[in-house]
Protein backbone atom coordinates (compact mmCIF):
# COMPACT_ATOMS: atom_id res chain seq x y z
CA UNK A 1 0.00 0.00 0.00
CA UNK A 2 3.12 2.31 0.77
CA UNK A 3 3.77 1.82 -2.72
CA UNK A 4 1.17 3.11 -4.23
CA UNK A 5 0.44 6.08 -1.79
CA UNK A 6 4.03 7.52 -2.86
CA UNK A 7 3.14 6.63 -6.19
CA UNK A 8 -0.12 8.59 -5.94
CA UNK A 9 1.12 12.08 -4.49
CA UNK A 10 4.41 11.48 -7.58
CA UNK A 11 1.90 11.91 -10.05
CA UNK A 12 0.27 14.69 -8.18
CA UNK A 13 3.37 16.32 -8.36
CA UNK A 14 3.52 15.76 -12.06
CA UNK A 15 0.20 16.97 -11.79
CA UNK A 16 1.87 20.05 -10.47
CA UNK A 17 4.24 20.56 -13.07
CA UNK A 18 1.86 20.43 -15.67
CA UNK A 19 -0.29 23.46 -14.14
CA UNK A 20 3.24 25.48 -14.04
CA UNK A 21 4.28 24.80 -17.50
CA UNK A 22 0.33 25.83 -18.45
CA UNK A 23 0.69 28.95 -16.43
CA UNK A 24 4.39 29.81 -17.92
CA UNK A 25 3.12 29.56 -20.87
CA UNK A 26 -0.01 31.49 -20.27
CA UNK A 27 2.56 33.97 -18.97
CA UNK A 28 4.72 33.77 -21.99
CA UNK A 29 2.19 34.51 -24.12
CA UNK A 30 0.96 37.64 -22.43
CA UNK A 31 3.98 39.15 -22.44
CA UNK A 32 4.77 38.98 -25.81
CA UNK A 33 0.91 40.20 -26.68
CA UNK A 34 1.61 43.50 -24.55
CA UNK A 35 5.05 43.70 -25.97
CA UNK A 36 3.67 43.35 -29.36
CA UNK A 37 0.98 46.00 -28.88
CA UNK A 38 2.26 47.84 -32.02
CA UNK A 39 1.86 45.16 -34.33
CA UNK A 40 -1.50 44.07 -33.37
CA UNK A 41 -1.21 41.70 -30.60
CA UNK A 42 -2.74 41.57 -27.24
CA UNK A 43 -2.27 40.37 -23.43
CA UNK A 44 -4.20 37.57 -22.39
CA UNK A 45 -6.73 38.64 -20.57
CA UNK A 46 -6.47 37.96 -16.49
CA UNK A 47 -3.47 36.29 -17.09
CA UNK A 48 -2.16 37.08 -14.12
CA UNK A 49 -5.91 35.63 -12.32
CA UNK A 50 -5.36 32.46 -14.12
CA UNK A 51 -1.63 32.29 -13.08
CA UNK A 52 -3.09 33.05 -8.96
CA UNK A 53 -5.25 30.22 -9.22
CA UNK A 54 -2.92 28.01 -11.21
CA UNK A 55 -0.04 28.47 -9.14
CA UNK A 56 -1.95 27.77 -5.69
CA UNK A 57 -3.36 24.63 -7.10
CA UNK A 58 -0.01 23.58 -8.17
CA UNK A 59 1.80 24.21 -5.00
CA UNK A 60 -1.11 22.25 -3.39
CA UNK A 61 0.16 19.18 -5.37
CA UNK A 62 3.91 19.46 -4.66
CA UNK A 63 4.03 20.12 -0.79
CA UNK A 64 2.52 16.13 -0.28
CA UNK A 65 5.30 14.51 -2.60
CA UNK A 66 7.72 16.94 -0.68
CA UNK A 67 7.00 15.84 2.53
CA UNK A 68 6.96 12.40 1.96
CA UNK A 69 10.50 12.22 0.57
CA UNK A 70 11.78 14.54 3.43
CA UNK A 71 12.44 17.41 0.73
CA UNK A 72 11.91 20.12 2.46
CA UNK A 73 14.89 22.77 3.48
CA UNK A 74 16.49 21.99 6.57
CA UNK A 75 19.89 23.27 8.33
CA UNK A 76 22.11 19.89 8.45
CA UNK A 77 25.11 21.59 10.25
CA UNK A 78 24.48 19.99 13.36
CA UNK A 79 22.43 17.21 12.35
CA UNK A 80 24.87 14.57 11.62
CA UNK A 81 26.47 15.11 15.30
CA UNK A 82 22.79 14.55 17.03
CA UNK A 83 22.16 10.97 18.71
CA UNK A 84 19.35 9.05 16.96
CA UNK A 85 16.66 9.22 19.69
CA UNK A 86 17.07 13.00 19.14
CA UNK A 87 16.64 12.65 15.68
CA UNK A 88 13.55 10.36 15.38
CA UNK A 89 11.84 12.82 18.18
CA UNK A 90 12.86 15.84 15.96
CA UNK A 91 11.08 13.73 12.93
CA UNK A 92 8.06 12.74 14.65
CA UNK A 93 7.60 16.45 16.26
CA UNK A 94 8.17 17.89 12.70
CA UNK A 95 5.95 15.52 10.81
CA UNK A 96 3.27 16.36 13.51
CA UNK A 97 4.07 19.96 13.36
CA UNK A 98 3.00 19.65 9.29
CA UNK A 99 0.13 17.46 9.78
CA UNK A 100 -1.53 19.90 12.41
CA UNK A 101 0.06 23.05 10.13
CA UNK A 102 -1.64 21.55 6.91
CA UNK A 103 -4.90 20.83 8.78
CA UNK A 104 -5.21 24.36 9.97
CA UNK A 105 -4.37 25.71 6.76
CA UNK A 106 -7.12 23.41 4.89
CA UNK A 107 -9.51 24.73 7.85
CA UNK A 108 -9.04 27.81 6.50
CA UNK A 109 -9.24 27.84 3.61
CA UNK A 110 -12.73 26.11 3.78
CA UNK A 111 -13.71 29.06 6.04
CA UNK A 112 -12.34 31.37 3.54
CA UNK A 113 -14.24 29.25 0.81
CA UNK A 114 -17.79 29.43 2.53
CA UNK A 115 -17.25 33.22 2.84
CA UNK A 116 -16.52 33.98 -0.70
CA UNK A 117 -18.95 31.62 -1.59
CA UNK A 118 -21.72 34.17 0.61
CA UNK A 119 -20.31 37.33 -0.53
CA UNK A 120 -20.20 36.05 -4.50
CA UNK A 121 -16.80 38.41 -4.73
CA UNK A 122 -15.06 37.32 -8.17
CA UNK A 123 -12.08 38.45 -9.94
CA UNK A 124 -11.71 42.02 -11.24
CA UNK A 125 -10.98 40.77 -15.31
CA UNK A 126 -12.29 37.60 -15.83
CA UNK A 127 -15.04 37.72 -13.08
CA UNK A 128 -14.42 34.17 -11.49
CA UNK A 129 -15.61 33.46 -8.40
CA UNK A 130 -13.43 33.67 -5.69
CA UNK A 131 -14.36 30.91 -4.40
CA UNK A 132 -13.50 28.69 -7.33
CA UNK A 133 -9.93 29.08 -6.87
CA UNK A 134 -9.97 28.79 -3.38
CA UNK A 135 -12.45 25.42 -3.22
CA UNK A 136 -9.77 23.78 -5.66
CA UNK A 137 -6.77 24.25 -4.17
CA UNK A 138 -8.93 22.79 -0.81
CA UNK A 139 -9.85 20.22 -2.36
CA UNK A 140 -6.37 19.43 -3.78
CA UNK A 141 -4.56 20.33 -0.72
CA UNK A 142 -7.18 17.99 1.59
CA UNK A 143 -6.13 14.95 -0.92
CA UNK A 144 -2.93 15.86 -0.10
CA UNK A 145 -3.92 16.11 3.99
CA UNK A 146 -3.19 12.05 4.00
CA UNK A 147 0.19 12.35 2.96
CA UNK A 148 1.29 14.24 6.21
CA UNK A 149 -0.94 11.90 8.29
CA UNK A 150 0.63 8.52 6.27
CA UNK A 151 4.43 10.33 7.21
CA UNK A 152 3.73 10.73 10.74
CA UNK A 153 2.64 7.06 10.97
CA UNK A 154 5.62 5.79 9.36
CA UNK A 155 7.91 7.77 11.19
CA UNK A 156 6.33 6.57 14.44
CA UNK A 157 6.91 2.68 12.77
CA UNK A 158 3.14 1.90 12.70
CA UNK A 159 3.77 1.74 8.66
CA UNK A 160 6.75 0.90 6.27
CA UNK A 161 7.77 3.10 3.82
CA UNK A 162 8.33 1.84 0.00
CA UNK A 163 11.74 0.17 -0.09
CA UNK A 164 12.52 1.84 -3.47
CA UNK A 165 12.17 5.54 -1.70
CA UNK A 166 13.71 4.09 1.30
CA UNK A 167 16.79 3.28 -0.33
CA UNK A 168 17.05 6.90 -2.43
CA UNK A 169 17.28 8.90 1.09
CA UNK A 170 19.20 6.07 3.33
CA UNK A 171 21.79 8.45 3.76
CA UNK A 172 19.14 11.43 4.32
CA UNK A 173 17.46 12.94 7.43
CA UNK A 174 14.59 10.21 8.01
CA UNK A 175 17.72 7.94 8.23
CA UNK A 176 20.73 8.83 10.05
Amino acid sequence: MALQIYRFYRQMAVLGIVLLLLIGTISVVSICGRALIGIGLKPIPGDFELVEIGAAIAIFCFLPWTHLKRSHAVVDLFWGRLPHYLKRFLMILSDLLMLLVWSLLIWRMGVATAEYFDNGETSFILLIPVWYGYSSAMVVGSIGLFAYFWKLIETLGYVSGPVEYLQEHAEGHGHG
